[in-house]
C-alpha cells in the first residue's frame, strides 16, 4: 500500500528550507557549546580542582559540564532527526509515519517538520514510555 505524502511540492521545499536553516542554527550552537565547555584541559572537564578551590566551585562546575553535556547531545538529537527528515525528502517518503505508513497530519509536520510518526502513533509511544 503505497500512500502519498498529504504535501505539495512547495510545501515541501518550503518545509525543506525551514529543516536546512534550523539544522544550520543547531550546528552553530553546537560548536559553540562544544568550543565553550569542551575545548578545556582534562581536569577540568572531570571536575577535579586544585587543592586551594572549594568543594562549591567543584560542584558548580561539574553541574555545568552536566548541563553543557545534556545540552549538547539534545543538539545532536534533533540535527540526526533533521537529518533523517531530510533524506526522507530525497526519498520520497518525506510526510509519511514510520510506524503506520500513512500520511503525517499537515499541522504537525509544519509545527515539527521533522516528525517522523502520526500524532496517533506518537500518542502511543508516549502511552508506552
Amino acid at each position: 500500500m503505497a500512500t502519498r505524502t498529504p504535501l505539495s511540492q512547495k510545501e515541501i521545499q518550503e518545509l525543506k528550507a525551514q529543516l536546512l536553516a534550523e539544522r544550520k542554527d543547531l550546528e552553530a550552537q553546537y560548536k559553540e557549546l562544544e568550543e565553550s565547555s569542551f575545548g578545556t584541559n582534562q581536569s577540568e572537564l572531570t571536575g577535579e580542582m586544585g587543592f586551594d578551590e572549594e568543594y562549591a566551585d567543584a560542584g558548580t562546575a561539574t553541574f555545568e559540564r552536566e548541563r553543557d553535556l545534556s545540552l549538547v547531545n539534545n543538539l545532536r538529537d534533533l540535527m540526526e532527526r533533521i537529518d533523517k527528515a531530510l533524506g526522507k525528502i530525497e526519498d520520497g517518503t518525506y510526510g509519511l509515519c514510520d510506524r503506520c505508513g500513512k500520511p503525517i497530519e499537515k499541522p504537525r509536520l509544519k509545527a515539527l517538520p521533522y516528525a517522523n510518526l502520526c500524532i496517533k502513533d506518537k500518542q502511543a509511544e508516549e502511552r508506552v514510555r
